[in-house]
């Protein structure tokens, strides 16, 4: 998701594609010198405010009236008396963008304190894995561990198939099982609630043979550029290629992004892979430096995006242009991985490079989800209230923005390839880091079609299967931002 560029007392312009796909709001660095988004004045706060499901329920709707990007699709009348939560009511008041495919649960209540923290630093509580499922076979894979997680120090890594679930080694139960008679939500109700202590048995299938771990969720933050191959200087046909790979856009990448670009600068790299798969967006002063990064061929009067506000709103809108910074390089072309789990800031770095590269960026993998809006966020800290709401349309240089089926009916160049999870991100062999060497060489590969009239779904698709990225029925912040995260 993408998000907004500065915090407020009330209020935090955010524009975050969700993937949730994703969040994100676009919290200020203090480095990068790119055009700030005006804040908007929110409207007062109560001063003698309850926190009655009734108070909290009027909130919603008034600032949804105020600021929401698709006024017309609000009712005029809906009484809040038949809904037992805020977010029952706001889906009901969203109801009708969300069946025009232009707000698919992107407008939500969230945790003040709980969003602050993640956005800060990828602090969160789980197991530190991604998971992936396959409907067809109802059979549930580890995409990814994260470092320093309790999932990593149990050797718990992307390609491993999770084949039973239990509180304890005694009464485990099959993932099929779970599946065939719950549903997907059943796999989310049995890894347990996202606290520190929540301990679950897990039968494990993996390179090594079958095991059963015993894995406690405990509080990490997020490392938004992996360790062990986030950054990497890959060699094809002699010539240096960059990979970069981010799970996030929160306020920490901006170090990790720096430190790579300052390595492929060093190398003197003009091929870049970058890739997003699985990124569900985030703060949009991350994504504006990461196409500083690699805009080190642009001039300050070049456009990255417009930020687009409704008309009454206008005079938010704002223009990012181009400022290149110390660590950036002038790639001549690039290759954005991407699948259904592509979404909001991610789609955004991969749009702004589609009026300067043309074919010479393409998207390898397969169709992103589609977010070309983003949220503000409006505060009410005497109940700890975050009203994400979708507010602002965003846009590349050419004005293209309208993405809602995802960024394959735009792009000028594609290469269709899988997720491999038998390989890890940026290993030569895994099929679409292949797929992007192979692009990126000039050696023929079959463009990604049938993305017009279809749109994302979080999913990791290939020519065989359809493999889904886990994702709780409500999921918090670190799911949309980091989609399929436990």
């Amino acid at each position: 998701m993408v998000r907004a560029r500065k915090h407020v007392t009330f209020i935090t312009i955010a524009a975050l594609l969700s993937a949730c796909g994703g969040g994100g709001d676009s919290g200020s660095t203090g480095v990068v010198p790119v055009a700030a988004t005006p804040t908007p004045t929110a409207s007062p706060t109560p001063t003698a405010a309850s926190c009655s499901l009734r108070d909290r329920q009027d909130w919603a709707a008034s600032q949804l009236r105020e600021w929401y990007l698709f006024p017309e699709t609000l009712p005029a009348t809906i009484s809040p008396a038949a809904y037992t939560t805020v977010s029952d009511y706001i889906d009901a008041l969203t109801a009708t963008a969300r069946a025009q495919r232009k707000d698919r649960y992107f407008t939500y209540l969230t945790s003040i304190a709980s969003e602050d923290s993640y956005y800060a630093s990828g602090a969160n509580a789980g197991y530190g894995f991604r998971l992936s499922y396959d409907a067809d076979t109802r059979r549930i894979y580890v995409a990814e561990s994260f470092e320093g997680t309790a999932a990593t120090n149990a050797g718990i890594d992307r390609g491993a198939e999770i084949v039973a679930i239990g509180t304890n080694s005694a009464d485990l139960r099959t993932v099929d099982s779970i599946i065939a008679t719950q549903g997907t939500n059943g796999i989310t109700d049995a890894l347990g609630p996202d606290t520190v202590g929540t301990t679950r048995a897990f039968r494990i299938t993996d390179a090594s043979g079958t095991r059963i771990v015993s894995v406690a969720k405990t509080d990490y933050a997020l490392t938004p550029v992996s360790s062990r191959y986030g950054a990497q200087i890959l060699t094809d046909a002699g010539e240096p290629v960059g990979y970069i790979n981010l799970r996030s856009f929160i306020s920490t990448a901006d170090p990790a992004l720096r430190s790579a670009f300052e390595r492929f600068k060093a190398a003197g790299v003009r091929r870049m892979i970058v890739d997003v798969r699985y990124n569900g967006g985030g703060l949009v002063s991350i994504a504006e430096l990461f196409a500083n990064l690699l805009g080190g061929a642009r001039s300050t009067s070049d456009v990255i995006d417009y930020t687009t506000f409704r008309p009454e709103k206008s005079a938010n809108n704002v223009t990012a242009f181009f400022a290149p910074q110390p660590q950036s390089i002038a790639p001549t072309k690039i290759a954005f991985i991407g699948t259904a789990g592509t979404a909001s800031a991610s789609e955004l770095v991969i749009a702004q490079a589609i009026p300067y590269y043309h074919a010479n960026a393409a998207l390898i993998g397969t169709n992103t989800y589609g977010k070309p809006v983003g949220q503000i966020a409006l505060d009410r800290a005497q109940c700890d209230d975050r009203l994400r709401v979708i507010a602002f349309s965003l846009q590349n240089s050419a004005r293209q923005g309208a993405y809602y089926d995802g960024l394959g009916s735009i792009m000028e160049a594609s290469c269709r390839a899988g997720d491999d999870l038998t390989h890890q991100m940026g290993d030569p062999q895994e099929a679409s880091t292949r797929a992007a060497l192979d692009y990126l060489a000039g050696r023929s590969c079959t463009p990604i079609t049938g993305t017009t009239g279809s749109q994302g779904t979080l999913s990791l698709r290939t020519p065989a299967k359809i493999l889904e990225l886990l994702t709780p029925q409500r999921p918090d912040t670190t799911q949309r931002e980091v989609p399929g995260s436990f």
